[in-house]
């Protein structure tokens, strides 16, 4: 046996030295692999369980070094046990911190109590007509201190009530919600790890019992500078311009919002790698050029220092003015180790700098990791970085003696490659998020950003400041035009027929398989790398052959939706009309349905009575029959248990008789509120709950008990 092992470690090492094994970039994979343990497992002895086997993996690399004596015939395995160990232990261990120090116990139920409190945060959306303010406020009932956000409509926002204000008013709070169906957006989560206790809106009016100083770091500066563009340039294009100087998002439409995610150009409108790379390159090559002008100073000093040093202090000032969020920051950092190199005669672009940036989001904000934001950002730029960094692309853009023409055009077909390769890097993360993608992002990015970064923001920095000396419209003007063109990429591209791929919720083990495969591509170097394709083809069968769930439920019992075949193509047919967007489109996208909904009792086979409506459906040659509550009216028991015997499946928004009894799934009040949301597929018999992917993690141990 011992010879056995000792021969696995001995091809291991082999393996390791002819890959080329660079450790550094695996030990952020490692972390962020621990962090992701945490997410995944369920229980607190679980979490300990995986800090120890990583320890064990650590002390297995120690014991290496013991029986081979020097060590110096498997140092790469050895060391890659230790060091990977360890930081998979420490990526879990971070992780259960952060949860215990940052978490907020959420509100048990909902209620309505009168609040004073301290304006910790206000973000303004005019494009929904309302302000969020987010507020530390003493519990009535313990005394503790509480964070609270509440929806504020625009017309009672007034002058004082920003950062640093204390109002008082009375609001309907809500603890945040659970996902309404399996893989829906998880509200509770999220506002776990940013410590709110409940959300809701304000009742009546608000009292203004201290106003806010002017004084309150940059956030009040960001909403006048956004409220300066949009001053200056009216209409679509202006809300646009906004989100690029100032990170404010609140006013563009929902039309545009859209519009901009299906022709997959939404990464232009989140602050991140583009803008603050934009940003930092124009501070550091107008310092150094500006520098140059100075001859004395030229002889005397290394220019590239100074100007990386200008550079630095905008990105800084960009990445805080835009509200410091994770891509933003995430590109800060990246932009810094890449001044760093310029400065120092190094190697800019390389998977080394990304690793570094990702660790140090994922040491500050480790719950980033599960985040759209966070893995969409790193994804592209691992897959920019893995690209350019493979031998027949730089022999491909290597100098050459050709024209113009030549040149332009190689550049040209380099950018299309670079796009589809993001595009097809992010479209599991987008799916497996959102379960939907733009399938022409490719093209539309290949206009998209060379407008963005070369014209746009270029146009919009000289805009302001010319506005310093009251000669900026015909640059706003310019600004306008740019965006305007943008927009009309993005709405002909989302418009074009097949423009948008729905998908029905991957399953964890999928997207782990396409991680995982992304992972290997971009680290490892040679032919060894593309072995990566092997998990991600077997996760794209996995993803092909997920079945459309036949039935979904919300959590509360409110919304059904049933999947049903017709000569169209598939139709959604929703139990309840629906003024909810989001619970709509919950429905729409889960079920992978383009098409708007239909109510069930406008569908021809289902039978509605003011109380109940049944409908039978047929999977695979055999039949069920469904008894939905449309409401609380009080039904006779005899009557209603006896519908329950000719049903397969009840659902219910309230509390059922025991006597009710269906053939397979009574899914009433009381069995939601343990199982959360259902996404149920009859020909499998299976039903997938929220509560399967939750364990007993604080937010949803709190809401469950």
């Amino acid at each position: 046996m011992a010879v056995l092992l000792s021969s696995f470690a001995a091809g291991i090492e082999r393996f390791l030295q002819a890959s080329g094994f660079d450790r550094a970039p695996w030990l952020t994979v490692a972390f962020a692999g621990g962090i992701a343990s945490w997410f995944v497992l369920d229980a607190p002895w679980q979490w300990s369980a995986t800090i120890g086997a990583g320890l064990i993996v650590a002390l297995a690399g120690f014991a290496l070094r013991s029986a081979s004596g020097s060590g110096a015939e498997q140092v790469h395995l050895r060391m890659a046990m230790i060091s990977l160990g360890l930081m998979f232990a420490a990526g879990i261990a971070t992780i259960w911190i952060r949860s215990e120090t940052v978490g907020a116990e959420p509100y048990a139920f909902p209620k309505v109590e009168m609040l004073q409190g301290y304006v910790l945060e206000r973000e303004d959306r005019p494009a929904e007509e309302r302000s969020r303010l987010t507020l530390a406020i003493r519990d009535a009932e313990t005394a503790q201190a509480r964070k609270v956000r509440v929806n504020v409509p625009q017309e009672q926002m007034r002058d004082g009530m920003s950062e640093g204000a204390i109002i008082r008013l009375r609001a309907r709070l809500m603890p945040p919600a659970s996902p309404m169906l399996p893989g829906g957006h998880d509200f509770a989560r999220a506002a776990w790890f940013q410590g709110l206790a409940a959300t809701g809106s304000v009742i009546g009016e608000i009292e203004i019992v201290e106003p806010a100083q002017r004084s309150q770091g940059l956030a009040p500066v960001q909403r006048w500078l956004a409220s300066h563009v949009r001053g200056e340039l009216s209409g679509a294009s202006g809300t646009i311009a906004a989100a690029f100087a100032s990170g404010d998002r609140g006013a563009i439409s929902r039309a545009d919002e859209d519009a901009m995610r299906d022709a997959g150009l939404t990464h232009l409108l989140s602050i991140s790698g583009l803008h603050v790379s934009a940003v930092i390159a124009g501070a550091y090559l107008l310092a150094l050029k500006l520098l140059a002008l100075w001859p004395t100073l030229a002889l005397r000093v290394r220019l590239p220092i100074i100007a990386a040093g200008v550079g630095a202090v905008a990105g800084i000032g960009y990445t805080l003015l835009t509200g410091a969020e994770v891509p933003t920051v995430r590109s800060c950092i990246a932009a810094l180790l890449v001044l760093t190199a310029l400065a120092l005669g190094r190697d800019a672009l390389s998977l080394r700098m990304v690793a570094v940036a990702a660790f140090a989001v994922l040491l500050m904000w480790p719950e980033s990791l599960i985040g759209p934001s966070f893995q969409m950002s790193f994804a592209a730029v691992l897959a920019i970085v893995a690209l350019h960094n493979c031998g027949p692309v730089k022999a491909f853009l290597a100098p050459r003696e050709e024209g113009w023409f030549a040149w332009t055009a190689r550049r040209g077909l380099m950018l299309l490659l670079t796009g589809l390769v993001i595009e097809i890097a992010l479209m599991p993360i987008v799916l497996f998020h959102f379960h939907r993608a733009g399938v022409y992002g490719a093209l539309a990015n290949v206009i998209a950003i060379p407008l963005v970064t070369f014209i746009s923001m270029p146009l919009i920095a000289i805009a302001l400041v010319l506005d310093m000396i009251g000669f900026g419209a015909p640059a706003w003007w310019l600004v306008g035009q740019s965006l305007d063109l943008l927009l009309a990429i993005a709405h002909f591209t989302a418009s074009q027929p097949g423009a948008v791929k729905l998908m029905p919720q991957m399953s964890g083990l999928a997207y782990a398989l396409f991680i995982a495969g992304g992972l290997w591509l971009a680290l490892w170097k040679g032919r060894r790398r593309l072995l990566g394709f092997v998990p991600a083809g077997f996760a794209t069968i996995m993803v092909l052959a997920t079945p459309v769930p036949d039935i979904l439920i919300s959590r509360d019992g409110r919304h059904v939706g049933i999947t049903m075949e017709t000569e169209d193509g598939a139709q959604l047919v929703s139990l309840r009309d629906t003024t909810s967007d989001y619970a709509r489109e919950n429905l729409m996208e889960l079920a992978s349905v383009t098409s708007e909904p239909v109510s069930i009792e406008h569908w021809p086979e289902a039978k509605c009575s003011p109380e109940f409506c049944v409908l039978r459906i047929m999977r695979r040659r055999q039949e069920w029959d469904l008894l939905m509550a449309r409401n609380n009216a009080r039904v006779e028991e005899r009557a209603l248990a006896a519908a329950c015997e000719r049903a397969d499946i009840v659902v219910a928004d309230r509390w059922l008789p025991s006597s009710c009894k269906p053939r397979w799934l009574k899914a009433d009040r009381k069995f939601l509120e343990q199982s959360g949301g259902l996404a149920i597929v009859l020909a499998e018999e299976r039903i997938d709950r929220v509560a399967d992917h939750q364990g007993q993690h604080g937010w949803w141990r709190a809401e469950s008990e």
